[in-house]
């Protein structure tokens, strides 16, 4: 096979391509509103104005109060920084899946071995959805409790019930935080519907720009800073903001909002079409989650074919100029296999391989078309 020179991005679970009115507008930020947030001068205030409106826009969305956004680097530091001030606040037990990203995983692993915390893991089933009801037993024990469930799995797209789970933390008195990074900027969310604690949120996964995201903390909930340094962001993140980037942020959500619906429908069927297209022409391909009770943004085949040969496949993948992931791009450069795979599938469907496609309104009929043939190219010739 010779080196392709079409290039298809399939992989936007991992990180999106930046939508262009984010770059004009974030570049004339950069250009034009230079002056440091914590300034008292004009320059200064220009760009804090910027922060402020942008903390008010998202609070309007999400239908919190604009004290309860938190801008940080993204969602790994939301998570970590929700966790650990959940210690602070004297959490004895953290509940939470084995197929959550590492963002969670790795630091409530780190508590529970520096045994600060009890650590509880809820069994999933084959799709991926967590045990509501052994949650509710676990619950019954009186321990001050954070229940940490993320509501979109970013290796099978798999949901969870938001509202049916903070209703059953709710009654047990116990904190709620959940990772929405795959979430928002593709569904609606109305979090004064929702008995939740906290959520957080990448700028990267929705076509803004890298390095910003937001956690919302309730205010009835107090956290304590990761980073420290400074009075910035109420005293929760020390350091000079970046106003172009939380711009950014701003800009893509309202691009996200704005044409929701017909970007929900249009990638949803490019999703559809993809699985038709491979279901013709490959035997045997397993979908890993469910497909219907799934982002519309992902999904994860399994494949009849050996993951002996996986190295093989993504270098036939490559030369074809497909962006696809046989694993996280979460875990740079790790070999080991998927930890979300491991825990819901048997040996056997171990041994296959495994890939995650996962879409986005940039992408195109004709090029879902090219990657779903040439997919059928390349596991025919393994």
């Amino acid at each position: 096979m010779k080196l392709s020179m079409k290039k298809v991005y399939l992989d936007n679970a991992a990180t999106t391509q930046l939508n262009q009115k984010v770059v004009d507008e974030m570049t004339s930020v950069l250009v034009n509103s230079y002056g440091n947030p914590s300034s008292t001068h004009s320059f200064g205030r220009d760009s804090k104005t910027i922060i402020e409106l942008s903390r008010k826009f998202i609070a309007n969305m999400f239908n919190v109060k604009p004290k309860e956004i938190f801008f940080t680097s993204g969602g790994t530091e939301s998570n970590n920084m929700i966790i650990k001030s959940c210690i602070e606040h004297g959490v004895e037990r953290i509940i939470t899946t084995k197929i959550e990203h590492k963002a969670v995983l790795n630091p409530v692993l780190n508590l529970s071995h520096d045994k600060k915390v009890e650590l509880e893991f809820l069994n999933v089933d084959h799709e991926g959805n967590p045990d509501l009801n052994e949650l509710e037993s676990l619950l019954l024990k009186p321990k001050k409790t954070l229940v940490s469930l993320m509501h979109i799995n970013n290796e099978i797209g798999t949901m969870i019930d938001l509202k049916k789970i903070g209703s059953i933390c709710h009654g047990h008195n116990a904190m709620f935080h959940s990772d929405t990074v795959q979430t928002i900027g593709h569904f609606p969310l109305d979090l004064s519907l929702i008995n939740i604690d906290f959520i957080t949120c990448s700028a990267h996964k929705f076509h803004g720009p890298k390095g910003v995201g937001f956690a919302y903390i309730n205010e009835k909930n107090k956290a304590y800073p990761l980073i420290m340094g400074g009075e910035q962001e109420r005293g929760l993140r020390g350091g000079t903001e970046s106003t172009h980037n939380i711009h950014g942020l701003k800009i893509a959500l309202e691009e996200a909002q704005k044409n929701l619906i017909d970007d929900q429908i249009k990638v949803k069927s490019l999703k559809q079409l993809f699985l038709k297209r491979i279901n013709e022409s490959v035997e045997n391909v397993e979908i890993n989650g469910n497909f219907n009770e799934s982002s519309y943004t992902i999904l994860n085949l399994r494949f009849p074919i050996s993951k002996d040969k996986k190295d093989l496949i993504n270098f036939k993948l490559e030369l074809a100029g497909i962006a696809c992931s046989s694993g996280s791009a979460c875990q740079s450069g790790s070999s080991e296999p998927s930890h979300v795979l491991s825990e819901i599938l048997t040996d056997e469907e171990m041994k296959k391989i495994s890939i995650r496609f996962s879409f986005s309104k940039f992408n195109s009929k004709n090029e879902i078309i090219y990657a779903a043939d040439t997919i059928k190219d390349i596991l025919s010739e393994c």
